[in-house]
């Protein structure tokens, strides 16, 4: 074994003749110009067709003050000390509250334009892409911060570039704000303001030309990655982030919270006309549980609607921030929107010093997620296995073979039937999902997520199709006076949707109170669900969520640049260094396939895939709705019992759904039993 010191020592000499700005990524070849001898660029690629998959990657934290071998201990940022545990090696600190070194950042690049480059058809890039704000020697500093993401913005420039096409890029990029991408951290004021003038410079490959009024007036947009099918709306979450002091909420017309509400409504209900379809994306996701509230409660409240009513339009939502993986579900009956008023009390939760949920509430958080699990309605007990498949639990017939033609078989059906009833119906339409990706900062092991969605039917993107696409999405919300949806609002706020042309009833109830903004209409009753809820074109069927093991890749980086220093030894003084025989061991691996997946079991990302997913997640001891501490759960019983049939009894065993969810939140960093509330 080569001593830990010894090594970090070799490394340190080794690393720091690199400007870390410019340091470039580990065995990568030099690259190949495409110039012709006039120097012109002379690219014969023609544009390819629909792979079916997208990149999902947020909170690179880049850190150009990170050091090898520095300390991380006790909130340490990585910048000085030394660190006796050998855990900021060369590619970053795992496990600890340490930002990116650029030799992670670069890496990553270099991977994805050896690996994904070609089978994407678009990048979205949730936030966060500069340095925490936690070192009180070395502060930030607003240029900084600029440099530290036009730099990124660069970089996917530089993997994705293709001068043939708009803005020279060969997919869109698709970019978002970030608590830590602004000065002081977590204050977005109202706009036009500072940043979003001077991200119009940074993103603007990325943002469609005539979106980027409307970008600097709120810092959001949309972008159609399939023209005339399917766009990304990228939302300015700062304006529903509570810890956003600068800002209140959704509810009055003077915040920008409003004003996003209102712009966000217009899109979708431009895109519902165009019969087209839309990703949501952000930074911070909207988290709310007892433990833990992201949004201002009147923005988040906007929001579930928003997305309730035009769920025929919205293919998914994904966000970023909170640096661990796993998945929410917003119930629409805790809508209450009516009474949702500019008096609403906020619920403002602790955040750490940089404005993300602190390490050790994130174990608690998941616990309160689990906990809201079992609040949810479940079919009888008696009427479908957990081996079941989602078609087969959410089957409008419910006959399966265990239902049989009885006066028992009845009742069963019957229960089923109202528990459909409860859930929206087959497609559990009461729900809707949002994904959170886990980070690449290696707050655990640095990761990045690939989606599949389904591209049947959809034609082959072409050079014309992205010279043309229509602005019409660019229109403010002030602007569509005429627009159609300018009817008078449905009065009906949530449980239930009228469908149109319906006959009111019971008129002489009470009338609910009609709340002082515009609500949206719901799909037509004729409507089929959307590509959220039914397998069809656009729907997302599966992600590969990939690490970079930096435990593995740290030693065997250290042990190679060793033996290599040993060797210079014989190197006669002026010669060049010769690394011959060098293996870079930087590679991201798949942590798991939610398509092959044994513990998951997603047959696709639709909302009831996910509904069965989280009942199974939340089912504890004698299937009883109580939540142990995580320390015991991880002991508790599981979907996967296994029936003694000799004795015709029930044997216990894991709730292995449960303890795979928690392990894969925070990226396979700890063991089973490792994780616990502190």
């Amino acid at each position: 074994m080569v001593p830990t010191l010894l090594l970090q020592g070799i490394l340190i000499a080794c690393t720091c003749a690199f400007p870390v700005f410019e340091q470039q990524p580990l065995g990568l070849e030099p690259p190949q110009s495409n110039a012709d001898s006039d120097g012109v660029n002379t690219i014969k690629k023609l544009p390819r067709g629909l792979q079916g998959r997208f990149l999902h990657i947020t909170d690179f934290h880049p850190d150009p003050h990170y050091k090898v071998g520095s300390s991380s201990e006790d909130g340490d940022p990585c910048h000085r000390g030394k660190d006796r545990t050998g855990s900021t090696g060369y590619f970053g600190a795992a496990g600890s509250d340490c930002d990116s070194p650029f030799s992670l950042v670069n890496e990553t690049f270099s991977w994805i334009e050896k690996n994904l480059k070609d089978s994407i058809d678009f990048v979205i890039w949730t936030g966060d892409s500069a340095r925490h704000d936690n070192d009180e020697k070395v502060p930030r500093t607003e240029d900084e911060v600029v440099r530290l993401n036009e730099i990124l913005a660069d970089k996917f420039v530089n993997v994705f570039k293709d001068k043939r096409l708009p803005n020279g890029l060969s997919i869109p990029v698709v970019p978002t704000f970030g608590n830590n991408d602004i000065m002081p951290h977590n204050i977005f004021k109202a706009g036009p303001n500072r940043w979003t003038r001077r991200f119009e410079n940074i993103w603007g490959k990325f943002i469609p030309e005539h979106q980027l009024h409307t970008f600097v007036e709120g810092g959001w947009f949309t972008s159609e990655v399939i023209p005339g099918k399917l766009s990304v709306i990228s939302l300015n979450t700062m304006y529903f982030f509570d810890s956003n002091s600068a800002v209140d909420g959704c509810a009055a017309k003077s915040e920008p919270g409003y004003e996003h509400m209102e712009w966000l409504r217009v899109q979708l209900q431009l895109m519902r006309n165009r019969d087209m379809k839309a990703i949501l994306i952000g930074h911070v996701p909207p988290a709310r549980t007892d433990s833990k509230r992201n949004w201002d409660e009147t923005c988040w409240q906007k929001y579930a609607l928003w997305v309730h009513q035009y769920r025929d339009v919205i293919v998914g939502s994904a966000y970023g921030h909170m640096n661990i993986d796993h998945f929410i579900l917003q119930d629409h009956h805790e809508v209450d929107i009516a009474d949702n008023n500019e008096d609403a009390v906020s619920t403002r939760t602790s955040e750490d010093a940089t404005g993300d949920i602190s390490i050790q509430s994130r174990s608690g958080y998941l616990n309160s997620l689990r906990k809201e699990w079992t609040k949810m309605p479940s079919p009888p007990a008696d009427t479908f296995t957990e081996n079941s498949s989602a078609g087969d639990w959410f089957s409008e017939d419910a006959t399966s073979d265990d239902i049989e033609d009885t006066q028992a078989g009845k009742s069963r059906r019957k229960r089923y039937r109202r528990f459909l009833k409860k859930i929206g119906g087959t497609w559990a339409e009461r729900y809707s999902v949002s994904l959170v990706s886990p980070s690449l900062v290696p707050n655990y092991f640095p990761t990045l997520r690939v989606v599949e969605y389904n591209i049947t039917g959809l034609d082959t993107i072409n050079e014309a199709e992205y010279s043309t696409v229509s602005d019409i999405s660019g229109r403010s919300a002030n602007e569509v006076e005429e627009d159609p949806m300018d009817s008078e609002p449905t009065q009906d706020l949530g449980v239930k949707d009228k469908g149109k042309g319906k006959k009111r009833k019971d008129k002489k109830k009470k009338k609910k109170k009609k709340p002082s903004f515009k609500v949206p209409e719901p799909p037509s009753s004729t409507a089929p669900p959307g590509p959220a809820y039914s397998n069809q074109p656009l729907t997302w069927l599966g992600y590969t969520q990939y690490f970079a093991n930096l435990t593995r890749i740290n030693n065997e980086y250290a042990k190679q640049h060793y033996l290599f220093a040993e060797n210079l030894i014989s190197i006669p003084e002026g010669d060049g260094v010769n690394m011959t025989g060098y293996n870079n061991p930087f590679a991201f691996e798949v942590e798991y396939n939610t398509r092959t997946d044994k513990v998951y079991r997603l047959e696709d990302l639709t909302v009831r895939s996910y509904f069965k997913l989280a009942t199974r997640i939340a089912k504890s001891e004698a299937g009883q709705s109580e939540v142990s501490e995580i320390g015991t759960s991880i002991n508790a019983t599981d979907d996967d019992i296994e029936r003694v049939t000799t004795k015709q009894k029930w044997k216990k065993t894991r709730n292995r759904a449960w303890e795979t969810f928690l392990k894969r939140a925070f990226v396979g960093y700890y063991k089973s039993g490792e994780v616990d509330e502190d």
